[in-house]
């Protein structure tokens, strides 16, 4: 009856306790065999040895210097299988070559560039492409300006369609405090641009002047 104990003799138990690096099923049958009894599961014998700590020693890990079994030995050949096989100087296809761009969550286009990433050491990372290009055109950006896309086409990298602007000037472009740069017409985005240069150089010079 389930959850009814499993009855078992002192000699049992010694028999149990003297075998128990065995392997479960190979002791179970052994068990049963030599005790006569159809009464014990495989699983009653691995409960038994857990309750009293009876483990067999193994960990299923190879310990070390033991070599693994199927060691120098090639895989038979399958002409299914080596089909997706990778072959020596094969990449996968999913790798990413210099120059490879994407499009990042915020609307910008990255570039792979030749360059050490400082995160992973890997030869190359990912750059805005804009700002790449726009430095290879005019030099460093200055560590207070900002590059700010003058035709609200992000994707658009040329160099001609980003201006370099004071960081502190774009919360006037932007659109939940500002004039909504992004969003303004063609015709009306040089005026928002020229009116937000005007209020941020007067702020300037009011501060430089108290």
């Amino acid at each position: 009856m389930k959850g009814r104990p499993i009855p078992y003799s002192d000699a049992e138990l010694a028999w149990i306790e003297a075998r128990h690096l065995l392997p479960r099923a190979e002791l179970h049958s052994t068990f049963c065999t030599t005790f006569g009894r159809d009464d014990v599961t495989v699983d009653s014998i691995k409960q038994l040895c857990l309750r009293r700590g009876w483990k067999t020693g193994r960990t299923g890990c190879f310990a070390p210097g033991i070599p693994p079994a199927n060691k120098g030995k090639k895989m038979p050949y399958n002409p299914n299988s080596a089909r997706t096989q990778f072959k020596k100087g094969n990449l996968p296809h999913n790798t990413r070559w210099l120059g490879h761009e994407r499009v990042s969550k915020d609307g910008y286009v990255e570039i792979s560039i030749a360059e050490t990433n400082p995160h992973t050491g890997f030869g190359r990372r990912y750059v805005l492409k804009h700002k790449w290009l726009w430095e290879l055109a005019n030099g460093p950006l200055a560590e207070k300006l900002a590059l700010k896309c003058l035709d609200g086409n992000k994707q658009n990298t040329d160099p001609e369609n980003w201006e370099p602007v004071p960081r502190a000037m774009l919360p006037r472009l932007n659109g939940r405090f500002g004039r909504d740069y992004e969003s303004a017409a063609p015709e009306i985005k040089p005026t928002i641009m020229a009116i937000a240069k005007l209020e941020h150089r007067a702020r300037t010079a009011k501060r430089k002047s108290s």
